[in-house]
């Protein structure tokens, strides 16, 4: 299948492009590389610098790859920067998005694949499931929704056929594709920063939340699962018209656990600083996968916090 995928150059969006080179597919990565990396992008992939913000360049990747399908990771993801500048999140998330839209109807593109988020739900002690209660704790969740929303009137409206795909936490590395942001947010590549003496500590942001170390629980789920299901939700769409699933490994951890886990991996000293809690950040957010692994035919193959953190230490020390 000929595939345009919008944001290949990043961390989660590379990975599922190489997948899609391996499962056979002709790659086309589209990306401004604002926050993504060109040497990401597979050597089989043809690489198209452009723009969502800028109708024309979206217009001229399309006619020039004629894709059958899109993915579409291009997004402004960190949740306490969106609590700063919700403006900035809206225009980047949804009207970028929109102009996406915009040319998939025009050009008669009816396969999409998006990326969405767990942070959609609200906090839940009980695993979280499609219809779990939603009610997102930040403005980075909020477009997601949004854009989710859109997809819905677009699939009814001009058949675009489309899986949304709602990820828990990404993380770990893919062969020599892994985190690498400027500046860097996450929790296992921060810890590992600091396990290797490029940060002077790791920071947790509040110790009072009601979980059982009081530290912020989540659902952390191997980069090239998640990848694995984007592939399997892109075949999923040749026989029906939608599907949502939510992607994690159904077992939640702490900061505090994952700092432990990162200590066992490294065999390094890692300093800690505690502090208070961040705007937006929700308890507990672990999923129940049931539909993804029922309907998708989808298992996750690293489940292993251990392993997974192995595996971004590894991609951190090349």
């Amino acid at each position: 299948m000929n595939i345009l995928v919008v944001g290949g150059a990043g961390y989660i969006g590379s990975v599922t492009s190489q997948l899609l080179v391996e499962a056979g597919h002709h790659v086309s990565v589209f990306d401004n590389l604002s926050t993504g990396h060109r040497d990401a992008v597979p050597d089989q992939a043809q690489f198209i610098r452009g723009d969502l913000a800028n109708q024309a360049e979206i217009d001229a990747a399309i006619k020039q790859v004629q894709p059958e399908a899109i993915l579409h990771f291009a997004a402004l993801i960190e949740a306490g920067e969106s609590m700063k500048n919700p403006a900035k999140f809206y225009r980047t998330n949804v009207g970028y998005t929109l102009n996406l839209l915009d040319a998939c109807v025009r050009f008669e593109v009816k396969k999409l694949v998006f990326s969405s988020t767990a942070a959609i739900f609200a906090a839940s002690d009980a695993p979280i499931s499609e219809n779990s209660h939603i009610e997102p704790a930040n403005c980075y969740g909020e477009t997601k929704l949004t854009v989710e929303r859109m997809l819905k009137w677009f699939g009814q409206i001009h058949g675009i056929r489309y899986s949304v795909l709602r990820y828990f936490n990404a993380c770990g590395a893919y062969g020599t594709r892994g985190e690498a942001h400027t500046p860097e947010t996450h929790l296992i590549p921060l810890t590992l920063q600091a396990a290797m003496g490029q940060r002077p500590a790791i920071n947790i942001y509040g110790t009072d939340y009601a979980t059982p170390d009081g530290t912020c629980i989540r659902d952390y789920i191997h980069v090239a699962d998640l990848g694995s299901a984007h592939v399997l939700a892109l075949n999923y769409l040749a026989d029906h018209p939608t599907i949502t699933c939510n992607l994690g490994n159904g077992t939640g951890y702490s900061v505090r656990e994952v700092i432990d886990a990162a200590l066992e991996v490294t065999g390094r000293e890692i300093k800690v600083v505690e502090g208070p809690r961040r705007p937006g950040d929700a308890a507990r957010l672990v999923a129940a996968s049931d539909l993804a692994r029922r309907e998708l035919g989808w298992q996750p193959k690293i489940p292993s916090l251990a392993d997974i953190v192995a595996s971004a230490w590894q991609f951190m020390q090349k």
